[in-house]
């Protein structure tokens, strides 16, 4: 049975051990800490995913060999600071 699990992001931290197949489905802020939710199937086992985290009009490294999906966009501080969150993926 599926069931819908949160992952506290850090932008210091970069990669999250999530159950193999988990399907993101927000981004958002909660209690002024960034967070995903996944619907995961939790008797599967565990694959690390990797993140991203840019802030708007700051740069984006190049990642040669790998490419990038959009996961979602939160704000913190009220509104001032915006946050871009990808997912990396290895190219095949």
């Amino acid at each position: 049975m599926k069931e819908i699990w949160k992952y506290k992001l850090d932008p210091r931290v970069s990669t999250i051990p999530m159950p193999e197949g988990a399907e993101i489905l927000s981004v958002q802020v909660q209690r002024e800490t960034p967070c995903v939710w996944a619907e995961v199937d939790p008797t599967h086992p565990l694959y690390v995913r990797t993140f991203e985290i840019y802030g708007t009009g700051h740069p984006i490294n190049d990642m040669s060999g790998h490419e990038r999906k959009f996961i979602g966009t939160f704000q913190l501080n009220q509104g001032d600071l915006v946050f871009h969150v990808f997912e990396t993926i290895k190219s095949k």
